[in-house]
């Protein structure tokens, strides 16, 4: 019982498992799906009928037509999509984040949801990229970054 190797903690998904990895994008895709409508359906609710600015509903409700953007990319699981609203629900989380902190009420309790909803959608977005690179190896993620401009500007030394 005198074993000295040392424990290392388990891994994500590998190609070397493809049940597992399928079963890991099955489910962050449906956790960013999931968070997404959310999303939509609190926006919708919270600025039409739960706390409206104004009685009658607010015309911030038009808030929530960016989110319905990137549903379909997410539901045909495009890579693209995933990064994308990666960096959108930020602004979310901001308006969340300011509403919970400056209101009180049922619009405290609405946008700390909103802001939950926010980090749900992230992690599931970031996790679902980063397994899918994984599980396609070094030479897709090579080839990604290969064809991204942003990453062509960076390493052309020309002003």
């Amino acid at each position: 019982m005198n074993d000295s190797t040392p424990l290392s903690p388990p891994s994500p998904p590998s190609a070397a498992d493809p049940a597992q990895t399928a079963f890991a994008v099955r489910g962050t895709r449906w956790l960013a799906v999931g968070s997404l409508l959310g999303l939509i359906v609190l926006g919708l609710a919270w600025e039409l009928w739960l706390a409206p600015l104004r009685e009658g509903g607010s015309w911030w409700a038009i808030k929530v037509l960016p989110l319905t953007i990137p549903l379909a990319g997410l539901l045909k699981n495009r890579m693209y999509t995933y990064r994308w609203v990666s960096l959108l629900v930020w602004l979310y989380f901001t308006e969340g984040a300011v509403r919970a902190s400056s209101e009180s009420g049922t619009s405290m309790w609405l946008a700390i949801l909103q802001v939950l909803l926010c980090v749900a959608l992230f992690v599931a977005c970031a996790l679902h990229v980063r397994i899918r690179l994984r599980a396609a190896g070094k030479e897709a993620v090579a080839a990604d970054v290969a064809n991204n401009p942003a990453n062509r500007a960076a390493a052309d030394p020309r002003p």
